[in-house]
């Protein structure tokens, strides 16, 4: 992979958004202003940091605890490998599961490969998420658990200080 040379703006434009657009009408004129630049360089900037893959999306991502979601369960499943594929595609579009995923199994300590977190306004809505995914999962599911949540941690990503040096992982 190779890596991108990043211009000042680029840095500037990294560093004033890690934490997220401006939440306006506009957000692209607002970080504009912000920085001193004209809106089209900006929104220019942002897409080519898009196309080199510096940045990997722009998306909205909602507070599911504010919106009354408070249940949060990372369901883990046992499954065949000859058919988690095919399996994983069904369960991750199912409309409870915000997020589904292979990952590889650890011997007899943790034999599940197939994880689909589910969120819900009460934690017996969980359950009964989980037993909907057993169903769907049929024969091919040989084991499975729901992790519940203890509390609420941030997750951050990367982030970009103003050195031009020194990128860092942090967990607000």
């Amino acid at each position: 992979m190779a890596t991108a040379e990043l211009s000042e703006l680029d840095r500037r434009i990294i560093r004033e958004t890690q934490a997220g657009l401006p939440l306006c009408v506009d957000p692209f004129g607002a970080l504009a202003t912000q920085l001193g630049e004209l809106p089209s360089r900006v929104q220019a900037r942002f897409r080519a940091l898009l196309g080199m893959g510096v940045i990997r999306r722009v998306a909205v991502i909602p507070n599911h605890y504010r919106l009354g979601y408070r249940y949060n369960g990372m369901s883990v499943w046992d499954v065949e490998d000859a058919e988690v594929s095919k399996l994983g595609t069904l369960v991750g579009a199912l409309p409870f599961v915000s997020h589904c995923y292979l990952r590889p199994r650890h011997g007899d300590v943790w034999p599940y490969n197939l994880f689909a977190m589910l969120h819900a306004r009460r934690r017996e809505e969980v359950t009964a998420h989980a037993e909907q995914i057993r169903v769907l999962l049929g024969a091919s599911c040989r084991g499975s658990d729901v992790l519940f949540s203890s509390q609420i941690l941030k997750k951050t990503g990367f982030r970009m200080s103003d050195s031009r040096q020194e990128v860092r992982e942090c967990s607000d």
